[in-house]
């Protein structure tokens, strides 16, 4: 035959085997594709559904319980920003990062605090989540949102009373100026509370309830600076 003729001779029985385990192999992996699709789907669905029977059944087929979802929440964060509490303590006992933080810087614990979720939030404390961390931290959001139920159970964990968030307020900064009464009475209750510290806005807690006109809280912060003998702390004037 001559090289530059098209050669017809039919294919040989072990290149079609070969052709026939080449076509299997793709539409295995097609269908492994499809199925890791799946079972993706299944996971972050039960998680933020808290279905804890099919999550801790997929964790034993092999799922890695520090899947995250297209936003970055893991289905720990999933489970807990809704408040699913046995499917939190399932992925904990299986080893799920407790203190792993989305690309907003949360975690699940703080998710569970700032939406109030008080058995979720208790079961990720009790599995030992960090409280305490540079940033917003969970004892800032419980504050800002006035969970009282959480602020001594938090503090009880180790969480600093004093910790500043990125715009320097601490949590009885963020009690008073959204006017949480209950949440300032718990923090006051602890010896360590500065009373004098300032915002980014240079204002002190009680200066800041003022300006939000929750004056009864203003009046409290300032009944235990007498009490403590404390000064009020200096006026910070900037000028241009």
């Amino acid at each position: 035959m001559h090289k530059d003729l098209p050669d017809s001779r039919p294919p040989t029985s072990a290149t079609l085997r070969r052709l026939a385990l080449a076509a299997a192999f793709v539409a295995s992996a097609v269908a492994a594709q499809g199925a890791l699709a799946a079972t993706l789907d299944d996971a972050l669905s039960a998680a933020s559904m808290g279905d804890t029977k099919e999550l801790v059944s997929l964790i034993q087929r092999g799922l890695d319980p520090d899947t995250v979802d297209a936003q970055g929440n893991t289905l720990l964060i999933l489970a807990a920003r809704e408040g699913h509490t046995a499917a939190v303590e399932a992925l904990a006992k299986n080893r799920a990062r407790l203190d792993y933080r989305n690309p907003a810087g949360d975690s699940a614990l703080m998710l569970a605090v700032l939406r109030g979720h008080e058995d979720a939030a208790r079961a990720l404390i009790k599995a030992g989540a960090t409280v305490a961390h540079d940033g917003w931290a969970p004892l800032h959001y419980a504050a800002f949102e006035g969970r009282d139920k959480l602020i001594d159970e938090l503090l009880a964990a180790g969480a600093d009373v004093n910790a500043p968030a990125p715009n320097k307020a601490t949590p009885l900064m963020l009690a008073a100026r959204n006017g949480h009464i209950e949440v300032v009475r718990r923090l006051l209750a602890q010896p360590q509370t500065d009373l004098n510290a300032l915002n980014e806005a240079g204002l002190s807690a009680d200066a800041w309830a003022l300006q939000n006109n929750n004056t009864d809280i203003a009046e409290l912060i300032e009944a235990e600076r007498k009490r403590r003998g404390i000064r009020p702390p200096a006026m910070k004037i900037t000028i241009e």
